[in-house]
């Protein structure tokens, strides 16, 4: 890789919701990591990260904060990706947001305060709170790429699914209709 772009390195992710409301099931909404190879970057991840899978096989993404219930003050779930430090058979990264279907059917328009934040440093490459997919129980909220030098990019834009968390992490790699 030659280029004088260092291109995006290090990436926080910050999720937010409010708590279900008193005597309801609470709401847990979850971050998700796709990784994927330079030789299939719309195919299978290569492995995801996740409340289940913390941390990914070369220590690159780390989910630093997980919660259950959106309790507590500031950001309910953190995600760090070091894309400077990911090897180069990697090209794509997808970042996903899903909602737990474990008490019946919850959308995003559902959950109060919903806010996702994606930063390098001071610099915020991306913020939603999920209206334009409130009727979607999953959503895609960025990825990364490679430019042609190898540097990473960032690629905004929020995209809906109406999907389980199981079938959401199969899909959501996919071509963007």
């Amino acid at each position: 890789m030659s280029s004088l772009s260092k291109g995006i390195g290090r990436v926080e992710v910050a999720l937010q919701w409010d708590p279900s409301p008193m005597g309801a099931p609470p709401h847990d909404l979850d971050l998700v990591a796709a990784t994927y190879t330079t030789g299939d970057p719309y195919g299978a991840p290569a492995y995801l990260v996740h409340f289940d899978s913390r941390y990914s096989p070369d220590g690159t993404i780390t989910l630093n904060r997980d919660s259950r219930t959106g309790q507590g003050f500031g950001d309910d779930e953190v995600m760090t990706l070091e894309l400077d430090r990911l090897s180069e058979g990697y090209g794509r990264v997808i970042i996903g947001v899903l909602i737990q279907q474990r008490d019946g059917r919850l959308e995003f328009g559902d959950v109060a305060a919903t806010a996702v934040r994606i930063r390098e440093g001071r610099t915020e490459l991306a913020a939603d709170d999920f209206a334009s997919v409130a009727a979607a129980t999953a959503a895609v909220v960025g990825e990364f790429v490679r430019d042609g030098s190898g540097a990473w990019v960032f690629r905004g834009g929020v995209r809906g699914f109406d999907a389980d968390p199981a079938t959401f992490v199969s899909v959501m790699g996919s071509r963007a209709s």
